[in-house]
């Protein structure tokens, strides 16, 4: 376990949309608004299309097991080229609790524990 010296003083979590609230900056990190979920009952602070995976690649990955490795390296890349992931980065560190919020079944395999690992793994923005 890191000491305290080496832990960020924000966290970012991730958290299937269909649970209920429990806190935090909500952000929808899906390209498509998730079925079922009203907007009242998402209770999002945001949504950010933009950090979602492109069409094609959501397309591409299908949220096949046998994909995943080389979905997480393909999205990766997009969030390199992305110039709006080093303003989220920096609202996030702004905040002590942010929650990325995703639709998929699968809470393992999922592009919010790409983004967050990406996140958390980051170099501080304009640092």
């Amino acid at each position: 376990m890191a000491s305290t010296s080496e832990s960020p003083s924000w966290n970012v979590r991730i958290r299937r949309i269909y649970a209920p609230p429990d806190g935090g900056f909500r952000v929808l990190v899906d390209r498509l608004w998730p079925r079922g979920v009203s907007r009242e009952r998402a209770s999002l602070d945001e949504w950010l299309k933009d950090l979602a995976p492109s069409t094609d690649l959501r397309k591409w990955f299908g949220h096949r097991e046998e994909r995943w490795e080389e979905f997480v390296q393909r999205y990766r890349g997009e969030l390199e080229q992305n110039p709006e992931v080093a303003d989220f980065s920096l609202e996030c560190r702004s905040r002590p609790d942010t929650v990325l919020l995703f639709g998929a079944r699968n809470e393992k395999e999922n592009e919010a524990v790409v983004l967050r690992d990406y996140l958390l793994s980051g170099p501080v923005p304009g640092a």
